[in-house]
């Protein structure tokens, strides 16, 4: 049998042959290459902090506008005028409740406000108050009542001088659940007229929120509407509320 072995100069040969193939190679060509390899990891890490930064900001909106913050709950009793009942043989003004839940939003400088209907204590003529929410945004200078018996919101210019800030209201909500302010409050009347339906597309996302999908009427004061008597096929809606220190009754009509 015959062997065959190559002899050291052979295999020195062939490593020199390789290092020198190497050691020609296009030095443009090697430094391209270790430039495409840069370039798509730069890219790759762009992507994932875009990525990253799409997450933490749609996280952050999600948190802010959709879930649920702490609730507060509050009641306020006042008197109406012309009702009174027998206790004790002894005449006294007839109390009524306003029970409210309200979620507070001081970053967004917003107030939402949740009136349940409320049973009163005896049988009360005209004390048909509609459950509603009430939405005050100091930011867009606007109020919304969306009645839930018609499922009609109805916006307004937020009226400052008595709808106190978020953060004295939240104060007020935390004195009524503490116990420690419980005013025997008096009613505070105002009337509303529907003038026009309108958009809100662009009243901001709270709004939109709530009354994207509904109906939408704008409201003027109507001791502001000169000429305009009232009209007794008027529909009207009631709604109890308090954002101060006193009961205000919303009255809110459509011609």
């Amino acid at each position: 049998m015959v062997q065959l072995t190559l002899s050291p100069f052979i295999i020195a040969k062939k490593t020199k042959d390789t290092e020198a193939l190497v050691s020609n190679q296009d030095p443009e060509v090697a430094v391209h290459k270790n430039d495409s390899s840069t370039g798509r990891s730069l890219l790759t890490l762009l992507g994932l902090a875009f990525i990253l930064a799409g997450l933490i900001v749609g996280g952050a909106c999600i948190y802010r506008y959709f879930l649920p913050k702490k609730m507060y709950h509050g009641e306020m009793h006042y008197t109406e005028q012309g009702y009174e009942f027998q206790d004790s043989d002894l005449k006294q003004p007839l109390a009524l409740p306003v029970v409210e839940e309200a979620d507070i939003r001081l970053e967004e400088n917003v107030a939402i406000l949740k009136i349940p209907a409320v049973p009163t204590p005896v049988p009360v003529p005209n004390f048909d108050s509609d459950p509603a929410i009430i939405l005050h945004d100091f930011e867009r200078h606007l109020t919304v009542y969306l009645d839930l018996q018609l499922d009609n919101c109805y916006v307004i210019p937020l009226n400052t001088s008595v709808v106190m800030r978020p953060r004295n209201l939240m104060d007020l909500f935390i004195k009524l659940a503490s116990g420690a302010y419980l005013p025997q409050s008096y009613l505070v009347h105002e009337e509303m007229v529907v003038t026009e339906e309108i958009d809100v597309f662009e009243l901001g996302v709270f709004i939109n929120q709530l009354c994207g999908r509904r109906k939408t009427y704008k409201l003027q004061r109507r001791d502001q509407i000169i000429g305009l008597q009232k009209r007794s096929v008027e529909k009207c809606v009631k709604i109890r509320h308090f954002e101060n220190v006193y009961v205000t009754e919303t009255k809110i009509c459509t011609p």
